[in-house]
């Protein structure tokens, strides 16, 4: 028997009788419970996503799928739903990303750390950039998504703040992780927050979708969040300054060995590796804003560090990260002539 070989027709049947029954009666008739992430959204109504298309299963087969033959996930009922055109909508909010906690936490932080009503303008305005951010892909968001009610009550994250006096709020790991990082870097966070409120007021941000980051892993965790932290590594990816800042350390005699750990893929890959390096921007976007990169804001690293660097917040410098690894290796390794760590010295002079 051919799962998932359902039709419009199939499902509008199901619909009616969901409909007959009543939602409770059709879900214990079937054996269904009620919808936790996504449900079908037609002629102003919503149903139960899994339940339909399991059901829907028996106008074409003769039976109705089980509960447990069927998964209500975007790859599988939801899949199906969607391939005969039905519209699909959450049941529940998605959890909140780091972009919106950055965003909501420096509402509530330039507020000295107390919430606001959903009537108050400053809601209204993070709500609208809540809206422009778009997270999650439409499908993924409830009719309430990020509405001015629950983004006034997301700023009960300042229950977290050690000056509070009550009982903390439900809440996850990430937004106290957030909240810790505006108390223990203030003006890095509140320039973060600023780039992305200019960011998507001017349209330059585009939506990144957990599912689309490649880099999700160092993204979600990243000081800027995912949105800017995409920016950040378009920068490094820019082949224009890598060429331009591989010449100019090679011009001065250097070698293009990594400036943390001194790896050279051309002494380890023979002439597959000649030429190769990765470059990184030293400076994240949060702190350096959508400034003209210079070639001494860029270091040159292997992939390993690279990797190293971008995996958690605060990211350690080309120079700090070195030290790491002499320190594991037990001395000091000699620095080699291009480890000069001249974006380093440009920023602590600037």
């Amino acid at each position: 028997m051919e799962k998932g070989a359902i039709s419009r027709d199939d499902i509008l049947k199901t619909l009616q009788e969901y409909d007959e029954l009543g939602r409770q009666a059709f879900l214990d008739l079937y054996g269904y419970k009620e919808a936790r992430k996504y449900l079908i959204l037609h002629d102003g109504k919503a149903y139960d996503s899994k339940a339909v298309a399991g059901v829907a299963h028996k106008h074409g087969h003769g039976r109705p799928l089980a509960s447990g033959e069927l998964s209500g996930g975007l790859d599988h009922a939801v899949e199906w739903l969607k391939r005969e055109g039905f519209r699909i909508g959450a049941s529940r909010s998605p959890k909140w990303t780091r972009d919106e906690l950055i965003l909501a936490c420096d509402v509530v932080a330039r507020n000295s750390w107390q919430g606001l009503s959903a009537s108050d303008p400053r809601i209204a305005e993070l709500s609208d950039l809540l809206q422009l951010l778009a997270a999650y892909p439409p499908e993924q968001r409830a009719a309430e998504y990020r509405n001015r009610n629950g983004a006034a009550y997301k700023l009960n994250i300042a229950s977290f703040h050690p000056s509070y006096q009550g009982n903390p709020t439900n809440g996850g790991q990430l937004d106290r992780d957030v909240l810790q990082d505006f108390l223990d870097r203030p003006a890095e966070m509140a320039q973060a927050a600023q780039l992305l409120r200019d960011g998507l007021r001017a349209g330059t941000l585009e939506p990144v979708l957990p599912e689309d980051e490649e880099e999700d892993d160092e993204g979600s965790s990243a000081p800027e969040g995912r949105v800017l932290y995409r920016r950040h590594r378009t920068r490094e990816r820019n082949k224009g300054l890598r060429k331009k800042k591989i010449a100019s350390v090679l011009k001065k005699g250097g070698t293009l060995a990594c400036e943390a750990c001194g790896f050279d893929f051309g002494q380890v890959y023979g002439e597959r590796g000649e030429g190769y390096i990765e470059c990184h921007h030293v400076v994240p976007l949060h702190e350096a804003g959508e400034s003209t990169t210079k070639l001494t804001d860029l270091a040159l690293i292997c992939s390993n560090c690279h990797r190293m660097i971008h995996r958690s917040a605060p990211w350690p410098t080309p120079t700090e990260l070195r030290v790491l690894v002499q320190q594991h290796a037990g001395g000091v390794q000699p620095l080699l002539p291009n480890q000069r760590p001249e974006a380093e010295h440009s920023k602590t002079n600037a």
